[in-house]
């Protein structure tokens, strides 16, 4: 397994590619401090031994994992939840209240996504979702604390893209593991002085204004790092901060726009395109036309519906 997959950072964080769909798409986090680690993020069943790899290159045993955490029960997420818990015999989740009861009895979200990708790409994407014991899961409380061997994490509750979400601080790195809440930014986006972001607005729970809170709420913390799940270790937060809440407000007036369009989540999407690929041309000049319809086709498909199911609730 290629060294490739894993990226090193400072206070003792490591960025796991978790393999999903091509390469450097979802992350995991390994966060060490003294013998205990915490997992933040699991990726899917497919992941787990990437991160097995990695635990054994660091001489890290199964038992020592003291916490597992995915920010929200998206499959991307917390599809491989279930495997790491059978594996680490010492190890909370820790979850969303409103996601505790799907990582219990993983069927409804199973079913969900078999419901629209069909089982033989679930299959390939996702594997057979395993249910932890409800007495391993840990509902996580907005402002409750963990102890990693003396290093505190904050967990707060961070609605918008999801009403499950969490993100985690990190007090030591005055980092926060945010999920999907600040946006996706993939390696390809990363320009010579900047990098292009984009917020998630995908089906089926975003709400603009709950989404806008939550990313100043980050803010509040005056962050130096974000550790984004799509993808890596993102610097200045305050600056991509107020780019995606203007562009979470933009792509909320293009929806407005064409909701009594006969085809209004193409429309939509297309629009989106056209100025995201554009912004994107500017930061990163090798990305063309052609590449970046390969790169963000599928996210700016799931944010028009999303928007369009915000739409359809207001």
């Amino acid at each position: 397994m290629s060294e490739e997959i894993f990226s090193h950072y400072d206070y003792g964080i490591t960025c796991i590619d978790s393999g999903y769909i091509r390469p450097k798409m979802a992350a995991i986090y390994l966060l060490e401090h003294g013998e205990e680690v915490a997992i933040i993020e699991t990726g899917t069943n497919h992941s787990l031994a990437r991160v097995l790899t990695l635990l054994d290159k660091k001489n890290i045993a199964p038992s020592q994992v003291r916490y597992v955490i995915p920010t929200h029960v998206h499959l991307d997420h917390a599809g491989g939840a279930g495997s790491m818990m059978d594996i680490f015999p010492n190890a909370e989740l820790i979850v969303h209240p409103r996601g505790a009861r799907h990582l219990a009895d993983p069927s409804r979200l199973m079913k969900g996504v078999i419901d629209v990708y069909g089982q033989e790409k679930y299959d390939s994407l996702y594997g057979e979702l395993i249910a932890v014991s409800k007495n391993r899961i840990v509902e996580a409380a907005d402002e409750m604390k963990l102890d990693l061997a003396g290093r505190t994490l904050l967990i707060r509750h961070t609605p918008g893209h999801a009403e499950h979400h969490i993100c985690i601080w990190d007090e030591q790195s005055k980092g926060w593991f945010t999920g999907d809440t600040f946006g996706v930014s993939y390696q390809e986006m990363i320009g010579p002085d900047l990098r292009h972001i984009i917020p998630t607005t995908s089906p089926v729970q975003f709400s603009p204004e709950k989404l806008i809170n939550s990313i100043n709420l980050l803010m509040s913390y005056n962050p130096e790092s974000i550790y984004l799940t799509h993808f890596g270790l993102l610097e200045n937060p305050q600056f991509y901060a107020e780019k995606l809440c203007e562009c979470i407000f933009y792509y909320c007036e293009v929806a407005q726009v064409n909701r009594n369009e006969s085809n209004p989540i193409e429309k939509i999407e297309d629009a989106i395109f056209r100025k995201e690929s554009a912004q994107l041309n500017k930061i990163a000049p090798s990305i063309d036309r052609a590449q970046a319809h390969e790169l963000l086709d599928m996210d700016f498909n799931l944010n028009a519906q999303g928007l369009i199911v915000w739409l359809n609730r207001n």
